[in-house]
């Protein structure tokens, strides 16, 4: 083992942690304040809740040795996982601190999805439908593209740090939840505004500086590799903030902050798919392709389809996570990876259409699970609020809070 590998990682899974509980402010701005503790309280109850159930069974469905479409039950209870290293993984690092760093990303993607129904969900059936979620739809994702066996990673699909297993996935679900929940109450005939967009660049902060464990530590050691996922992680998200604010200034005569803030989270979001596989040039591209086709998303598309995805989750994390894996099939470099492939732009069109297969199946699956599992939690416990309550807020009506007093 490696004792620099191992801190690396370490010191990763704590910045992916960091970015749930900066989801919490990212989010809580962009609602309003008589809804900011109701979103603090499901990214501070995933950061419980799905930690506990990745421990008892999550981890096992992902990564455990089993069928191509989910792992087996070895790890159940984290039976086996110790300090020793697993070299289906890392022979560098203890198995439990892959463990860990991985847990934090079953523990973010389901956050994301919280955008999506923001203002309108009960607290229980959030719970249940995170859960479920997680064992259905997250867990077999991350064995398919991640896990030993998993019929993707079989077929050489690439997605270095998640954007089919985190983005793509949680956008889908976003998109589904939100129509299944039903529009906001005076959407979109009333204007709902962020209620605190200083909040709002807390969370980008966070998340951005987070995002370096979310991406660099996938290389899962301190390497070359890290390295240009470090920097493929800044660029990007640079790229993408600046391209959406001048897209803001020329369509509508200024740049915005929550603008700027939602084009580095659709660059980030873009390149983590791809940031350990394509050079800083590459990154920039995508940066830029990104902002560009998520903005379109979210100016034009949201509104012409009418649908109430409060946060932008499809848009940006959707949109964005099939974007930059397509353009890992584009871009990808074995000068920057060795362990890479190339992408159809270095001389191999074949990456590109696996890549394809990949996103399409991910699409598919995510979309019907997610939907059985929403109508299923809709008819047990209910989903939705009253509109009393939803008028009252639901820092009240769930928790019996207010974030701020007169």
């Amino acid at each position: 083992m490696n004792a620099g590998d191992t801190a690396f990682v370490l010191f990763s899974a704590a910045l992916v942690m960091l970015m749930t509980l900066g989801l919490a402010f990212f989010y809580g701005g962009l609602v309003r304040s008589k809804n900011v503790l109701s979103i603090i309280m499901q990214c501070l109850g995933l950061a419980s809740v799905l930690s506990i159930e990745w421990i008892i069974i999550g981890y096992s469905l992902s990564f455990a040795p089993g069928s191509p479409f989910i792992g087996g039950l070895k790890y159940l209870f984290l039976h086996g996982v110790t300090g020793l290293p697993n070299p289906e993984y890392s022979d560098k690092i203890p198995h439990l601190a892959f463990m860990l760093f991985q847990g934090m990303f079953a523990v973010i993607t389901p956050a994301l999805i919280i955008g999506a129904f923001a203002e309108r969900i009960k607290y229980s059936a959030f719970l249940l439908f995170s859960i479920l979620w997680a064992l259905f739809v997250y867990n077999p994702l991350a064995h398919w593209i991640w896990g030993s066996g998993g019929w993707l990673s079989k077929m050489g699909f690439i997605d270095f740090a998640g954007g089919v297993v985190v983005h793509l996935s949680a956008g889908i679900a976003a998109i589904v939840m939100c129509i299944l929940i039903g529009k906001r109450k005076g959407f979109p005939e009333q204007p709902i505004l962020p209620h605190n967009i200083p909040m709002v660049y807390l969370g980008l902060t966070l998340l951005w500086f987070g995002w370096f464990g979310f991406n660099g530590g996938s290389a899962l050691s301190a390497n070359s590799v890290a390295a240009y996922a470090f920097v493929a992680t800044n660029t990007a998200a640079a790229a993408a903030a600046l391209t959406w604010a001048l897209i803001e200034w020329i369509s509508m005569g200024a740049p915005t902050t929550v603008g700027a803030a939602t084009g580095a989270v659709a660059g980030l979001a873009a390149v983590t798919p791809a940031s350990g596989f394509v050079s800083p040039i590459s990154a920039m591209i995508i940066g830029v392709i990104s902002a560009c086709i998520c903005y379109f998303f979210v100016a034009v598309v949201k509104q012409r389809l009418g649908y109430d995805d409060s946060l932008d989750v499809f848009g940006v994390h959707g949109i964005g996570g099939i974007t930059g894996t397509l353009c890992a099939g584009l871009f990808a470099q074995t000068v920057v990876n060795p362990s890479g492939p190339n992408g159809l732009f270095f001389g191999n069109p074949h990456q590109f259409i696996v890549q394809l297969i990949g996103v399409g199946a991910a699409f598919i699956y995510t979309l019907i699970l997610t939907f059985i599992i929403g109508k299923f939690v809709d008819v047990v416990i209910g989903l939705r609020v009253s509109e009393e309550e939803e008028e009252e807020g639901l820092d009240v009506s769930q928790h019996k809070e207010t974030a701020y007093t007169v």
